[in-house]
């Protein structure tokens, strides 16, 4: 899996979760970085988009959410729809 350019590293009082990222064509697309802060749970997106020849990714968010639960349903909709839309995840 690609390294993504997030605005920064973990620091001590974070613990990364899971990490996603979508491809469509061979291309990556979107990168999902799932992170526990504290008592926390945040997701943090690198979006490159398609139509463009743009280097730097956009970087919607953060999405904080107070419960895993929560931040898990979150991130099983942007899985399901990146899917839709017939993006490879991995």
């Amino acid at each position: 899996m690609s390294e993504a350019a997030f605005r920064e590293p973990l620091r001590a009082d974070e613990t990364e979760v899971d990490r996603r990222s979508a491809r469509k064509d061979g291309r990556e697309i979107v990168t999902l970085r799932y992170v526990n802060v504290g008592n926390a749970y945040v997701i943090e997106c690198d979006v490159y988009p398609v139509n463009g020849l743009r280097v730097e990714p956009l970087r919607p968010g953060p999405y904080r959410f107070a419960k895993r639960e929560e931040a898990e349903s979150f991130l099983d909709e942007v899985v399901k729809s990146l899917t839709h839309l017939g993006c490879e995840l991995s």
